[in-house]
């Protein structure tokens, strides 16, 4: 499973162990593994955080956007690893450097996931990840991941 062009919400379900309210990609555009995964993440008003973020204005809170980033980073992992989670498979979010948030994302945005594998030494995997709406980069940061059992 070198390479994945797309994987819909089912596909993107066996590889991720989130589900509702904190599954956050919608669906994969392009993934090569070993290299990059591009995804996506469809903003919408009845999002559970706009609720309390903020009542009158809702903006998106950026950790989750990082939090998005960071479940397309382990998409990328799994591919690239070639598996999916189990007891004894599963990636954990274990770092983060230089996160920087740029734009508030609101009800309507879609938030591009851009990942890049940038190496992996022993356990740790290390992306270079930016989320972008229109094209416009809204956060960025590097993540680290590693594997290890539940």
């Amino acid at each position: 499973m070198s390479n994945q062009n797309h994987m819909d919400i089912e596909k993107i379900m066996r590889y991720l162990p989130h589900r509702y309210p904190f599954l956050l990609v919608d669906r994969v555009i392009s993934c090569e593994a070993g290299k990059n995964i591009v995804a996506c993440k469809n903003v919408t008003v009845n999002e559970p955080f706009f609720q309390g973020h903020f009542p009158i204005k809702p903006v998106m809170p950026g950790v989750m956007v990082i939090e998005a980033l960071a479940q397309a980073s382990g998409l990328l992992a799994f591919v690239t690893a070639n598996v999916t989670p189990s007891e004894d498979n599963i990636f954990y979010f274990v770092g983060i450097d230089k996160a920087r948030f740029r734009r508030p994302v609101v009800p309507g945005d879609q938030l591009i996931l851009k990942v890049e594998l940038v190496r992996k030494i022993r356990t740790i995997w290390k992306f270079s990840a930016r989320a972008e709406v229109d094209g416009k980069v809204v956060a960025n940061a590097e993540l680290m991941c590693a594997p290890g059992g539940v």
